[in-house]
């Protein structure tokens, strides 16, 4: 019987030692990924606020805002936040080179 109890011990003392160490690392790469949706709608957003703006159609920048915005709706982890962000980026700069001149 007293084996049992060092049995549970052990398994306690695992358990407790494991989530020691996997809650800190969940709860970081749960930050960096909203983090990094944080940045790209705001991207997005910029970007459209650019179009609307913008005196003029420009397709390469209409299709990069899309895609951002495709990528956005399937969401995903932090690397397709960074992909729909830097498509919207760009769409942002085509546009705002487009009304400047």
């Amino acid at each position: 019987m007293t084996w049992v109890v060092w049995v549970l011990a052990a398994v306690v003392v695992a358990v407790a030692g494991f989530g020691v160490v996997a809650v800190p690392r969940w709860r970081d790469r749960d930050l960096r990924r909203r983090t990094a949706w944080s940045a790209a709608r705001a991207a997005i957003e910029s970007a459209t606020v650019s179009r609307d703006a913008a005196a003029g159609p420009q397709p390469e920048a209409e299709q990069l805002l899309a895609r951002a915005e495709t990528i956005a709706a399937a969401h995903g982890g932090p690397r397709a936040a960074k992909t729909a962000h830097d498509h919207a980026v760009r769409a942002d700069e085509l546009w705002r080179a487009a009304a400047h001149g």
